[in-house]
């Protein structure tokens, strides 16, 4: 599988590049996830800097974009229920954004 984190870098300069804030804005979320994911509990004696990743699995990367989508597109849901339609729209616009790294673990082999 081509490096996730790699695909999200150069989208989001693209993104930057071309002065999308709000695309910009939801690719940094994404790369949040999953560093976040990532990190692992500081130990004592541990220096921040120097701090241990975890590895994470396709699957796990494939749980992460599939969640961050969900919340997405739960959000829009709310929104449409409490009349906020343009909103929703938007939210729902960013899920189909977030749709497409999905399909990064459909395509290529782990």
């Amino acid at each position: 599988m081509t490096e996730i984190r790699e695909i999200l870098r150069r989208d989001l300069s693209e993104a930057l590049k071309a002065g999308s804030a709000e695309r910009t804005s939801l690719i940094r979320s994404l790369i949040a996830a999953v560093e976040n994911a990532e990190a692992i509990e500081p130990q004592p004696g541990d220096i921040a800097t120097e701090a241990p990743r975890r590895r994470l699995t396709d699957a796990d990367l494939l749980a992460i974009v599939t969640r961050e989508r969900s919340e997405l597109l739960a959000a829009a849901a709310e929104y449409e229920r409490g009349g906020r339609a343009e909103e929703a729209a938007r939210l729902r616009a960013h899920a189909d954004v977030v749709e497409r790294y999905t399909t990064l673990f459909e395509r290529e082999p782990s």
